[in-house]
């Protein structure tokens, strides 16, 4: 028969081809795939999930998640933060909260991403458990038959009788078993021979190192449902109550109850911070700031202790963080019959290094309309050319407030939230200030001005103690205190560490065979020795030489003990 076809007719014809064959005439034009169906379809698809790579795409992804939360200010941390972004980027600022980025660790989407890497590395991790557990308790797998094959082989002929062939293994399996490897002998014949494994430690610490990381996610997902994280504006001589009413905001997990917060108290006392002298090295700049305040404690104790930057004060399992400060002054507001209708601290949002201030005080009554005053406030005035104010430094040298005031609607009772560091000017007229006829208020600290159109007047307090012969201490300033509660840190730092020690071992702990196998040929015995690596291990071939070494000086010790008969 021609071994030759020049079409595929005779193809068809081969006897030594099946009917059905691709090349056959009777074969279906198309490929039939089989149907997997429901069931086949979810298999496939825990699979893929299941798999380390999906595992590792996973953990990139929730890394790569994870950043916009350090790009943009988040509102469990920095709500103000996220007020000054939302007015410096108004047409940006709807298309980023749609897509939850100054709420990420809370989105559906990273939430979704997760719960997958949580599910992956669960899939991941009971197998291989099972399939470890099952390798620990298997014997050493056999000798191989031709060793001579390995890369790292080594052989030495030694004069012996068969009787020391089956003593130099003994010797051999005492040594492996001394440098920590499992044994196993197998013997048959004229050849001895131990099979010795190491390293089981390396799949272990892989496994611990998994499983730490899922304590982790476990721990911080429903760690996160009994922590809270609360901000708090408190102006030097205020304090505030641990209590889930006197904080401005407040993130608290699903399982925290409104009576959940232990009842503690914080007054400041003062605020600290230096400034470096004018000629000095980043003059104007300041540094080492502290807030220094007296705490109440839940059975009534007090004591005096401060809040630093990365220095939280402890208080009843609350951890209390310096997050900002800026100036609050002191703002008296009367009507056009004297009437008192507003007076306090009004903390002012800083808008540079220098501590230019922005600030918003809202007056729904006591006003023949609702009244609004935005204002500005420079520690230390200098004029520009163009007019304008700026402050030269963040201390208080020259401080100066101006104020514009608007009337009509605040907008408050609609009943939908809005911010006491923003107004709303839409329904509302401007009074004064740039775009009017009237020039913006002018205050320094102790100076009175009357409002436009008659309302009233505005006062800005002098603070200063008395005796004072400066304005440096003529307003108030305020700190902003983030409290945190999370009792699930420690174990997060426990699987933390045991993530790191699972590393160190499945990076450092080297997985290798070894094998000694002695031949009795007359008056001589071949001893062969042999290492095998499960995956990259430079130091095996001088592990095998050292096996060779330390064996030789072992059987020439036991040779020196016990001589050969007639020697």
């Amino acid at each position: 028969m021609s071994s030759s076809r020049s079409d595929g007719s005779s193809a068809a014809s081969d006897p030594l081809r099946p009917a059905d064959h691709i090349d056959s005439a009777d074969a279906d034009d198309g490929i039939t795939q089989p149907k997997l169906g429901l069931v086949g379809w979810l298999r496939w698809g825990w699979r893929q999930l299941t798999s380390m790579r999906v595992a590792l795409i996973l953990l990139l992804f929730l890394a790569i998640g994870a950043v916009p939360g350090s790009v943009f200010p988040q509102r469990s941390a920095d709500p103000n933060g996220v007020l000054k972004y939302k007015t410096d980027n108004p047409d940006l600022f709807p298309i980023l909260d749609k897509l939850s980025m100054f709420d990420v660790y809370s989105s559906p989407w990273f939430s979704a991403i997760y719960i997958l890497l949580f599910i992956s590395l669960i899939g991941c991790i009971i197998p291989r458990i099972r399939h470890h557990a099952k390798a620990l308790r298997a014997l050493p797998p056999r000798t191989p038959a031709r060793l001579a094959r390995l890369e790292d082989h080594r052989s030495v002929t030694r004069e012996a009788s068969e009787a020391d062939a089956a003593a130099s293994i003994d010797v051999a399996e005492k040594q492996l078993k001394a440098l920590g490897y499992r044994v196993a002998r197998y013997d048959r014949g004229r050849v001895w021979s131990v099979s010795a494994e190491r390293g089981y430690w390396r799949e272990t610490g892989n496994l611990i190192f998994h499983i730490a990381l899922v304590g982790v996610l476990i721990t911080v997902g429903v760690g996160g449902g009994f922590a809270y994280t609360g901000q708090r504006v408190v102006v030097e001589g205020s304090s505030y109550v641990n209590a889930l009413i006197d904080y401005n905001s407040i993130n608290r997990g699903r399982f925290v109850p409104d009576d959940a917060f232990v009842p503690y108290a914080v007054s400041l006392d003062s605020f600290d911070v230096t400034y470096e002298a004018v000629g000095a090295p980043g003059a104007g700049q300041a540094g080492n700031f502290k807030a220094n305040v007296t705490v109440t404690e839940p059975d009534g104790s007090t004591r005096k202790d401060a809040v630093e930057v990365n220095h939280p004060l402890s208080v009843g399992g609350d951890h209390i963080y310096l997050l900002g400060n800026g100036y609050a002054p002191s703002i008296t507001v009367r009507n056009a019959q004297g009437v008192e209708v507003f007076s306090g601290p009004v903390e002012f949002l800083p808008q540079d290094n220098n501590l230019t201030s922005l600030g918003v005080l809202k007056i729904p009554d006591g006003m023949p309309k609702q009244l609004g005053l935005v204002g500005f406030f420079y520690p230390t005035a200098v004029k520009l050319d163009t007019g304008a104010f700026t402050s030269y430094r963040g201390d208080l040298t020259i401080p100066l407030l101006t104020l514009d005031v608007y009337q009509g609607d605040l907008g408050i009772d609609s009943g939908t939230p809005v911010s006491v560091y923003q107004l709303d000017t839409q329904d509302m007229t401007k009074l004064n200030g740039r775009g009017t006829e009237t020039k913006s208020i002018q205050l320094q600290p102790g100076e009175t001005a009357d409002l436009p159109d008659g309302l009233g007047t505005v006062t800005f307090e002098d603070e200063s103690p008395a005796g004072a012969k400066d304005l440096s201490e003529s307003v108030k300033r305020y700190v902003s205190l983030q409290i945190h509660h999370d009792d699930s840190v420690i174990w997060v730092l426990v699987f933390a560490l045991l993530a790191l020690a699972g590393l160190g071992l499945a990076l450092f702990v080297p997985r290798r065979r070894m094998w000694v196998k002695a031949t009795a040929s007359d008056d001589t015995i071949h001893l062969e020795y042999a290492g095998l690596a499960r995956g990259e291990d430079p130091t095996l071939a001088a592990a095998v030489d050292d096996l060779v070494r330390g064996h030789e000086r072992l059987l020439d010790a036991a040779a020196s003990r016990h001589p050969a008969k007639g020697a």
